[in-house]
């Protein structure tokens, strides 16, 4: 996931300021994809229309996200509320493969009944819809880059953006060469492409949602470091997961060799520290036990 770690640490209410200004935008693109449809008769200016209204939704969600993300832990969510942005991202991509899969369905059934299309009308509103795109995605790509939820929004208006340029191709072809074959030939590639970029993104947000360990970290490496320090016997019982997004954890049992109990806190300590300085992990709670009183059997990882 591109941009994982640089975490440019962007005022979050100006960042609030600018998905806003992107959701207004979409959506007053909507109301007049929806009124121009209406008035020429065109149904795929319609369908267009709602498939910006989905942007809108997504950036609505992702705005709601950002907000609820950034309330500090209580009582009920004492790990706080960052993966709300996380579960956004998963709603916005599997809508996105939704109006992929859909997309693909009204494009096959063109090919079979194809239907007359108005170039100039489609060239001119894909104009407009295509200006549009930009400064949404110019309003969201800074954030996109630090959040897995505005990266789902941001590529939501991108998709889009490719779908106006190709649509204003299409209408110029139709206009010059009446081939209107050409219509859901552009969509089946707008929904290739759709599908591609949701399925190589989903799957971080999966991991993220199923506790898995950070792309970038090796359990056996973080294994390996903490019985470098010294004192330590060996480690077992351990967990590596991400809280959200930009922060892991871990928890673990660290056995204190024999005879060096006096030192346990100072070694407890020095394994913290190894673990923030080699891997960035500044969330780790570590339970320790004497060799002679070491867990009997336990498992290394889980």
């Amino acid at each position: 996931m591109a941009g994982h770690h640089h975490h440019n640490h962007i005022d979050p209410d100006a960042g609030d300021a600018r998905v806003f200004w992107a959701v207004i935008v979409n959506l007053g693109l909507t109301v007049a994809q929806i009124i121009g449809g209406i008035l020429s008769g065109s149904l795929a200016m319609i369908a267009d229309a709602i498939h910006n209204l989905s942007d809108a939704l997504s950036l609505i969600i992702a705005f709601l996200a950002r907000k609820i993300a950034r309330r500090p832990a209580d009582g009920t969510m004492t790990f706080g509320y960052g993966r709300a942005e996380v579960v956004a991202a998963l709603i916005n991509y599997t809508t996105l493969i939704v109006i992929g899969l859909y997309l693909i369905y009204e494009a096959v059934m063109r090919f079979i009944e194809p239907q007359s299309v108005d170039g100039w009308l489609v060239v001119i509103i894909a104009g407009v819809a295509l200006a549009v795109d930009v400064v949404t995605a110019m309003l969201t790509y800074s954030l996109s880059k630090d959040s897995v939820n505005i990266r789902a929004a941001f590529l939501h208006n991108v998709a889009d953006a490719l779908g106006s340029i190709a649509v204003i191709v299409a209408g110029t072809l139709i206009i010059v060469y009446d081939w209107h074959w050409i219509d859901p030939a552009v969509t089946l590639l707008i929904a290739g492409y759709i599908l591609w970029m949701s399925f190589s993104e989903i799957g971080e947000v999966i991991r993220i949602l199923m506790l898995g360990a950070p792309v970038e970290l090796n359990a056996n490496d973080v294994i390996v470091a903490i019985e470098a320090v010294d004192g330590v016997s060996g480690v077992h019982h351990l967990h590596l997961w991400q809280m959200q997004e930009h922060a892991a954890a871990l928890d673990a049992h660290l056995v204190i060799e024999a005879g060096r109990w006096d030192d346990a806190d100072a070694i407890k300590q020095a394994v913290k520290d190894k673990l923030s300085q080699s891997f960035g992990l500044g969330h780790t709670t570590l339970e320790i036990e004497c060799a002679r009183h070491a867990c009997v059997g336990a498992q290394m990882i889980g």
